[in-house]
């Protein structure tokens, strides 16, 4: 039987059952290796209160671009205090991000495509990938519902790029749930989401969305729907 065999057989078996019942699962069957990562927006912060709720010791860390919203700061120690926990950060590499300045100046990245995927791999795959080291499991906040080039992502998968399993506790989850759910447990949020951001990035990358349109329309505005992921998600990678 193929891992991909594995997985349709483990998809099947968690059918019907609740989000936190596999995150259970996975928390103790993959202890000390299974690491969630949170970049504070809403359904990573969802994640966050189920996790500390069934095993506070678990490894939570974030991704530090350096031009992060003040507002993310602020959630992130909210966080930390409401659930006593401190959520690993990992920053860019000194040298490449020197590097990457030397290169672009400060707003490269909107100059082409390829520039902006080189930023994204400075300020997050290389960080991305030390903070996975050792981790057999990725659990991410990821919804289908958010974007198409997120259609096709499934409960369990195999993320080749970095050679363990990424699971997707909310990916059938609709946006009312992940709201109904901060609401109901009083999750911290960031508070970019009550001035139209339904997806925060970095500050100079995200903007709030107009009335009507796609939950990520804010991020790299300038570019066309089907390019819009940084690189730590992009299935086969």
């Amino acid at each position: 039987m193929t891992m991909y065999e594995n997985f349709e057989q483990l998809i099947k078996n968690f059918d019907g059952a609740t989000t936190e019942s596999v995150l259970s699962y996975f928390l103790k069957s993959h202890k000390g290796r299974i690491a969630l990562a949170s970049s504070f927006g809403a359904e990573d912060q969802v994640l966050t209160d189920m996790v500390a709720s069934l095993d506070p010791t678990t490894k939570i860390f974030s991704l530090d671009t350096g031009r992060l919203h003040e507002e993310t700061y602020r959630v992130m120690d909210q966080t930390n205090r409401k659930y006593g926990i401190s959520i690993d950060v990992y920053a860019p590499e000194r040298e490449e991000l020197e590097a990457l300045y030397r290169q672009q100046g400060s707003y490269g990245f909107r100059d082409s495509i390829e520039n902006r995927k080189a930023c994204c791999h400075v300020r997050k795959i290389v960080p991305l990938k030390r903070a996975l080291k050792g981790m057999d499991v990725w659990i991410t906040g990821l919804r289908r519902s958010q974007s198409p080039t997120r259609e096709l992502m499934r409960l369990v998968e195999w993320d080749e790029g970095n050679n363990l399993i990424k699971l997707n506790p909310l990916i059938e989850w609709d946006e009312k749930r992940v709201w109904d759910y901060i609401k109901e447990h009083k999750v911290p949020y960031n508070a970019l989401h009550d001035e139209g951001f339904p997806s925060i990035g970095c500050e100079p990358c995200t903007r709030a969305v107009k009335e009507g349109e796609d939950l990520r329309a804010g991020r790299w505005w300038w570019e066309n729907p089907e390019h819009k992921e940084c690189g730590l998600h992009l299935r086969g990678a």
